[in-house]
């Protein structure tokens, strides 16, 4: 049976193209744009119509770096995949690539069941799924050739935290030429970790133990050396290469060298490196434990160089690292040393929302607030134009949003399973009203209306940025 909505009179935005548009969803896609108010647009007949005057139509957002449910520590991340995605639908997030963990000793295979078996029939809204590459061996780099061709195109490796996640530089070469002939794409968390558990041993034998060290210790050098060869070692193997979570001025200028270059790499950052600052790191009472993420917060004046970094595609993605840990339980497992902090902050549902702000703020346009939130991050993990964008044929994940209604950040009214916001206080303009996801409703003005197992896998086809 076929099922129909309107979308009426709204301003239709994606990442090329701003039009007064009504839209026909059928059966889950996109049928059809049409100009507010033609006879073309007056004929559709619908069982459902959305009055969107006054406000934005919008793809539902991509966020290509989350972490439900993820052992770190000791402890694991508090969102669940239930709650960490009914929390992205209240966000305008319609799909997130989460990452399956290879522990070492084990199989990718093995890893990617796990996460599978997690997510399955919990999620609200759809997802997919990177791969955590921690143990390079033969058998690895074969599995990693399976995975591309079942749908999991990206592989994350770490230069930092030695013992748990860690690989060397032979073990990043070798997963980088099996990448560059299997189309995968190596993702890279790009921070000498070495040096830095130098750094940490000493700071706490100085008896420097407060959170603000955690960011002291983490250098912006550190994290530019292990940029510039991460690149290199991707040159050397002919393999395009993608940064997370970017932070620093000096990392922005190694990606942007290496672009000049013609080289294939690109670069994300997060929202808590474009609103927040060491400032909070340093917050008295043990609070700044709540800011406590890897790489670190950096001093402010870094955030100029990361929102031009964004203006000028130096920089291509904005997820969110979400990885939340309360602040009681979880946070104070590190009170006296820094190090057994849990790394990670709470930031899905509040994405979308922030760099809108960064459009009102005149930091980057309306066009590239969807750009680097929707169809960027679906272009580079194998999954537009399904996802990312408003077109015939694209998933009906649809975000009807209110450009002129004010809202207050608080952990008193956000949906993510955490104690605190990372942006309490902090007043923004713009708010989603109504989310669908494949044509189905999951935010009914204001109202959550999805469920637990709407959601489905999407398996991903190769990076489309790639020739």
């Amino acid at each position: 049976m076929s099922s129909r909505t309107v979308i009426r009179g709204g301003l239709v935005i994606t990442a090329s193209d701003e039009i007064h548009a009504d839209v026909l969803i059928e059966d889950g896609r996109i049928a059809a744009l049409a100009t507010s108010g033609t006879p073309a647009a007056e004929a559709w007949t619908a069982e459902r119509t959305i009055d969107a005057t006054g406000k934005y139509v919008i793809p539902g957002g991509v966020d290509a770096h989350t972490h439900m449910e993820l052992p770190f520590g000791g402890t694991s991340a508090s969102d669940t995949f239930e709650t960490g995605t009914r929390a992205a639908a209240w966000g305008g997030t319609t799909t997130i690539i989460d990452f399956a963990v290879q522990s070492v000793g084990h199989a990718l295979r093995e890893g990617l069941d796990a996460w599978m078996a997690k997510a399955d029939a919990q999620c609200a809204i759809d997802y997919g799924f990177h791969m955590i590459v921690s143990d390079v061996n033969q058998e690895t780099l074969k599995e990693m050739d399976l995975l591309v061709e079942e749908g999991v195109t990206s592989f994350k490796q770490f230069m930092a935290y030695p013992g748990v996640f860690y690989s060397d530089d032979g073990q990043i070469l070798r997963a980088m030429q099996r990448s560059a002939e299997n189309g995968g794409l190596i993702m890279m968390h790009a921070e000498n970790g070495i040096a830095i558990d130098v750094l940490v041993e000493q700071a706490l034998a100085r008896g420097e133990t407060d959170p603000r060290y955690h960011g002291e210790v983490r250098k912006a050098l550190l994290e530019a050396e292990a940029t510039h060869r991460a690149i290199r070692l991707a040159q050397v193997a002919g393999a395009p290469l993608y940064v997370v979570h970017v932070s620093a001025t000096e990392a922005v200028a190694e990606l942007a060298r290496a672009r000049d270059e013609g080289l294939n790499v690109f670069g994300e950052t997060c929202p808590q490196y474009l609103f927040l600052s060491t400032d909070n790191l340093a917050e008295p009472d043990f609070e700044g434990a709540k800011y406590v993420c890897s790489t670190p917060l950096r001093p402010k004046e870094h955030q100029a160089q990361l929102w031009k970094g964004l203006r000028t595609n130096d920089l291509q993605v904005v997820s969110t690292d979400h990885c939340p840990f309360c602040f009681t339980g979880q946070k104070d497992l590190g009170r006296g040393d820094f190090s057994k902090i849990p790394n990670g902050l709470p930031g899905v549902e509040n994405r979308m929302d922030l760099l809108h702000q960064a459009v009102v703020d005149g930091h980057i346009s309306r066009r590239r607030w969807i750009e680097i939130a929707c169809a960027t991050p679906a272009r580079m993990f194998g999954l537009y134009p399904k996802k990312g964008t408003i077109a015939p044929g694209a998933d009906a994940d649809v975000v009807i949003y209110d450009p002129g209604a004010e809202q207050v950040m608080s952990a008193e009214t956000h949906h993510m399973n955490v104690d605190y916001s990372a942006y309490e206080g902090k007043r923004t303009t713009g708010r989603v009203e109504t989310v669908l996801s494949r044509g189905e409703l999951v935010i009914t003005e204001r109202e959550f209306t999805g469920r637990a197992g709407h959601g489905v896998y999407t398996p991903r086809s190769t990076c489309q940025y790639l020739s």
